[in-house]
């Protein structure tokens, strides 16, 4: 296990091996020992599964009472996902990181994931022209403390890589920025600075 730990204090890119052979390959997605001894979770409440098509957008999303941290892999695909601190008394408060995660390719690629701890609001963007995304969640759905960040918040100027979106989704020279593809509910989330005049952050 490789652990590569992000300017968030907590945010981790973890990379496990895989063994491959003539009939294809093998890994250990988690091992709640070695996870345990790396100083990652060694359990889960949830496990969760999307599928999606090339622009979608999910997210910022977040829970209150009941936070969830999140260890996310993607099985097919490639997204650029993105958590965002929102951590009162946290140093990097506002602030965020983006990392490009895909599924294995080549036989030498190890497994890619990502662990974010609670008090991260959590997002991906699907690039490839479909994406499967597994999340573990360390506790369950709880409906009554979801909330959503817009993701096109200006104050935290995450950069969505929208240039790579051809807006027919064929690929072109110059393609034109495109506008994802987002949920009702997360079409009018809030920005980070309502999030904390109304006291819904961590």
């Amino acid at each position: 296990m490789q652990l590569f730990p992000s300017k968030l204090a907590g945010v981790v890119e973890v990379k496990l091996p895989r063994f491959a052979d003539d009939r294809g390959w093998f890994a250990e997605a988690f091992n709640a020992a070695k996870f345990g001894a790396a100083g990652l979770p060694g359990s889960f409440a949830q496990d969760n599964q999307s599928f999606s098509t090339r622009g979608v957008l999910r997210g910022l999303h977040y829970q209150l009472g009941q936070p969830q941290g999140k260890l996310v892999r993607v099985l097919a695909g490639t997204i650029f996902d993105v958590a965002v601190d929102i951590r009162r008394e946290s140093p990097t408060f506002g602030e965020h990181a983006a990392f490009l995660l895909s599924a294995p390719a080549q036989a030498a690629d190890l497994l890619h994931l990502l662990w974010i701890p609670e008090g991260f609001a959590h997002g991906f963007l699907v690039l490839s022209e479909t994406a499967e995304v597994l999340y573990k969640t360390t506790t369950g759905y709880y409906p009554q403390g979801e909330r959503t960040i817009v993701w096109n918040d200006a104050g935290l100027g995450i950069q969505w890589p929208l240039q790579q979106l051809a807006a027919d989704g064929i690929e072109q020279p110059m393609p034109r920025p495109m506008t994802p593809v987002v949920s009702a509910k997360d079409a009018v989330g809030m920005t980070l600075a309502q999030a904390v005049e109304r006291g819904e952050v961590f």
